[in-house]
């Protein structure tokens, strides 16, 4: 039945308004131009406008437009060619329907670009994105968002809201875990290297998407953490902090960018020309299209900088924003306003030029059903190397924060373990916010990981108290339970006739993700009483925390012996876990944010201005701390331990000077001292100490990742341009300004050897 579906859509290809080309890989840009121009001229402007136009489904899209008012207008703005992208429109028939009724009866046949929130994988779920920036291993971002992009093209779909690229710097955001953490280096390499998996060598190949860096720009910049609020930031922070991942995505080729809900210093993202003229397409040299986030052009009225849709359609395009997601503000009054003289036509054009160069660079031109592959859909699926994929990086992205005496790796046989917490058994929260199309209670629970790696009957289960009250889901907010103490003491009875324990405790996945920030970023519910009075039975205790940001863990991290960051992994999350619990798999990740004492720290980051006083000198109180807590993080970014020991020696800089025709390279010979073979992600740090503006503390300027068998040593090098030096100074402008510098090579951003050079 399948086979003859496919067929029936295939052979209901009909010809567009463009000269095709048998072969949609050969395009070179100026033919794809010239075809781009060709098919403009063509236009309508009521047709240039729907081009600009988004909206999400009403409906399955497997069947005819049921009957309503909303969904019959949008089948008719389909059919008559007002519309020039939809999401929320997923799986194989569903999108080829759609593209019909575009191709068939639209006057000139052009097709849509279908996009969806492919956030982490489709179906087959890998580690958040913050997760997987705790391995350090760019290319495991780009093999996840290749596997992504092949599940997803084989549902019909062109195009992904990711990667998100947004520095943050404050936990209490609950899309921190979209991103790679606190800082821009680490983030560019994660950012460039997720571009490329979701865009292959060949956009117009049938197992690729296009991406979209998001959000453009300072949205993880908003005031106190609160989702949507505004960002109050200078320009070298913008230049120096929040766009080096971007400009990374436009150095990848990325397809599409698409703007902030937030301000930035009183003007909304949507409506900044700065952002979207005059850097991102004018500096930058951007030829793909911006698109709105989800009304943001509509929000303009309530930031106050329009009093209507029409003024907000005005704002927005004269900015740079191209396509209008569900804000009904183009569709509306951009003809209109192009009538009155308020709006240059040529805008609009150029809008349209850039969404039409994308559709031709995905090959829709030349093929618009080519994702509609029924059989291909069912085959990738979490097919068994995809989620071998998944469990591999989900193992990478594990972070040990502390294994005092070295209680981990546990032994398989022997023990008897007792596993502990709601979460433990979860198959649903390892999946994660963001998830796309997950099959929910599909992920390998820790529970199930433990017992798959050891098969022992020794391994016994105790939930202990709810966690949550009542129903969970994406458009809820959770309700945690307090007062119900039922499973308290059989947890405390299993673990005090158990060797060790394994508690399971953190976050539920929707505690994080758009909408769920928080002012209170410690354990939820009854979780910290269940850990204390676990701890009260047997003091050999392993948390395996699953969080979606850094969380507050004071108490834990000054009496629990073996803390494992394991975050929200994804479909084979157990699995992963599971290996590094027993051992079969030594733990290398490093943490990509800081993690902070108290909530009264955020926004809290590693690379932090030095004020004027840094230290206590004087020996009284008039210095940059706190009277009530340490100002420096619990675990540093960077930060990460192995079930080895590696040892950092014969730090050397091959000349103690650098200018603009030369480099120096630094190097340090790193040995594993331990027992096992263990990997170490060596870090590097430079400081400039004085510059035209204040200048962090420390940058991380280059990082990699070794493997060392025991009592082997490896000598590794960085090579340091002056472009690795260069920073937005007070000239407004990109440079490297001589004077001293400092330099460190170590494990994470707090220890390191530490030398000096000198930019002549």
């Amino acid at each position: 039945m399948k086979k003859l579906i496919l067929s029936i859509l295939v052979m209901s290809v009909i010809a567009v308004a463009c000269t095709k080309s048998t072969d949609p890989g050969k395009h070179a840009k100026n033919e794809i131009d010239v075809r781009v121009e060709a098919l403009l001229a063509k236009m309508t402007l009521t047709e240039k406008v729907g081009q600009l136009n988004q909206y999400s489904s009403r409906w399955e899209m497997t069947g005819p437009a049921p009957e309503g008012v909303d969904s019959m207008a949008l089948y008719n703005m389909i059919k008559e060619g007002k519309l020039g992208s939809m999401l929320n429109v997923t799986g194989a028939i569903a999108t080829c329907n759609i593209q019909r009724w575009a191709v068939d009866s639209s006057r000139l046949g052009i097709p849509l670009i279908l996009a969806y929130d492919v956030i982490h994988g489709y179906e087959t779920m890998f580690p958040i994105p913050l997760a997987e920036a705790a391995s350090w291993e760019p290319e495991l971002a780009q093999l996840s968002s290749r596997i992504a992009a092949i599940e997803a093209s084989a549902a019909g779909l062109h195009w992904t809201f990711a990667p998100m690229v947004d520095i943050a710097r404050d936990a209490r955001w609950g899309r921190f875990m979209e991103g790679s953490g606190e800082d821009p280096y680490l983030g560019a390499k994660m950012a460039y290297a997720r571009v490329k998996g979701f865009q292959g060598d060949d956009l117009s190949a049938e197992n690729t998407i296009a991406a979209c860096a998001k959000h453009f720009a300072a949205y993880g910049f908003i005031e106190s953490g609160r989702d949507y609020n505004s960002a109050q930031i200078g320009n070298p922070t913008l230049h120096n902090i929040v766009l080096p991942p971007f400009k990374a995505c436009v150095e990848a080729e990325v397809a599409t960018f698409m703007n902030a809900f937030n301000t930035i210093n009183e003007m909304p993202a949507t409506a900044s020309s700065y952002l979207q003229r005059d850097i991102l397409k004018g500096e930058w040299g951007f030829d793909g299209f911006v698109v709105s986030d989800w009304n943001s052009i509509g929000e303009l009225i309530p930031h106050g900088v329009a009093a209507d849709k029409k003024a907000a359609a005005l704002l927005a395009i004269n900015a740079g924003s191209d396509m209008d997601m569900e804000g009904n503000a183009y569709v509306k009054h951009l003809e209109e306003l192009v009538n009155e003289g308020l709006v240059e036509e040529t805008l609009v054009d150029d809008a349209v030029r850039r969404i039409l160069r994308i559709k031709f660079k995905l090959g829709l031109f030349d093929d618009p059903y080519k994702y509609c592959n029924p059989e291909r859909e069912e085959a990738v699926m979490r097919c068994e190397e995809h989620l071998a994929a998944a469990k591999e990086a989900a193992k990478k992205s594990i972070v040990l924060l502390k294994n005092d005496n070295n209680l981990l790796p546990l032994k398989k046989d022997g023990l008897k373990i007792a596993v502990i917490g709601e979460l433990a058994e979860s198959k649903d929260v390892p999946l994660g916010s963001w998830r796309a199309k997950a099959v929910t209670n599909s992920a390998v629970s820790l529970l199930e990981g433990m017992k798959n790696t050891t098969g022992s009957s020794s391994i016994n289960f105790a939930k202990g108290p709810d966690y949550i009250n009542g129903y969970r889901s994406f458009l809820t907010e959770l309700q945690f339970n307090t007062t119900n103490r039922n499973g308290m003491s059989a947890a405390k009875n299993l673990a005090s006739k158990s060797d060790v324990v394994v508690i399971a405790l953190g976050e539920d996945c929707w505690q994080s993700g758009e909408g769920r920030s928080q002012t209170d970023i410690a354990l939820k519910g009854l979780q910290q009483e269940l850990l204390e009075e676990i701890y009260k039975v047997n003091k050999n205790v392993v948390v395996v925390l699953m969080n979606g940001r850094p969380i507050e863990i004071n108490w834990m991290a000054e009496n629990v012996p073996s803390i494992v960051e394991c975050w929200h992994l994804g479909s084979e999350a157990g699995n992963g876990i599971a290996e590094v619990l027993f051992g079969d798999y030594n733990p290398a990740g490093k943490l990509p944010v800081s993690f902070p004492r108290a909530v009264g720290q955020q926004p809290l980051y590693y690379n932090h201005l030095n004020t004027g006083r840094p230290t206590n000198r004087e020996g009284n109180v008039f210095w940059s701390h706190y009277t009530d807590q340490s100002k420096e993080p619990l675990f540093p970014f960077g930060y990460g331990l192995s079930y080895t020991q590696f040892t950092y020696s014969d730090l050397a800089l091959s000349a103690g000077e650098i200018n603009e025709d030369s480099k120096i390279v630094a190097s340090a010979t790193i040995t594993n001292t331990g027992d096992v073979v263990g990997e170490e992600v060596v870090q590097l740090y430079i400081r400039d100490l004085v510059g035209s503006v204040s200048r962090p503390v420390k940058e991380l300027k280059g990082f990699k990742k070794i493997s060392l068998k025991p009592n082997e040593s490896q000598k590794v090098s960085f090579e340091i341009t002056t472009e690795d030096l260069e920073f937005y100074g007070a000239s407004g402008e990109w440079k490297a300004e001589p004077g001293e510098f400092k330099l460190w090579i170590g494990p994470n951003s707090a220890e390191g050897l530490e030398t000096a050079f000198v930019l002549k």
